[in-house]
């Protein structure tokens, strides 16, 4: 997605009636930088949080991980805990989503296992997920961080009924 690409979608989200909670773990975080510098952000976004550490994830779900902590079922509990979140700071608003990623990307220390993300869109009618996978060598940090972002953004726009 080019940059003007990704300021049009990010208006259009904010045109949308949702408002949302986000939590990025891992990976994503460029999505808060995008969903803010766009104007219109106060119409969409009620908080955002990033559970880097462990003891921060435990105090986002109100528990352990239902599984590692990058995982379907992890992002699932995460957007879960978001929308929770979003219906107690605007109990009134029938239009909520939870937004949530959890990701693995490049590091200081080789990693084992694959480089991958999954995200996960909470209503109060559905759960979406998406998995992100990433091929280890191809890009850098910030380039994995970009991609995870786009897949948040794209998810996103579709979970508000936008066709990005």
């Amino acid at each position: 997605m080019t940059p003007t690409e990704r300021r049009d979608l990010v208006a259009h989200i904010h045109d949308a009636p949702w408002l949302i909670v986000l939590a990025i773990a891992g990976g994503g975080n460029a999505t808060i930088t995008d969903l803010l510098d766009v104007p219109g952000a106060s119409r969409t976004v009620l908080e955002v949080r990033v559970p880097y550490a462990h003891t921060a994830m435990v105090d986002l779900l109100g528990g352990e991980p239902p599984g590692s902590a990058v995982s379907e079922a992890t992002a699932t509990a995460m957007a879960s805990a978001c929308l929770r979140r979003a219906t107690a700071l605007a109990p009134d608003e029938p239009y909520l989503l939870g937004v949530a990623c959890t990701a693995a990307l490049v590091s200081d220390r080789p990693k084992k296992g694959e480089h991958r993300a999954h995200v996960a869109i909470a209503s109060n009618r559905s759960m979406t997920h998406e998995r992100v996978a990433l091929t280890k060598g191809e890009l850098d940090r910030r380039g994995e961080d970009r991609v995870v972002a786009d897949a948040i953004l794209r998810t996103l726009a579709l979970a508000s009924g936008l066709q990005p």
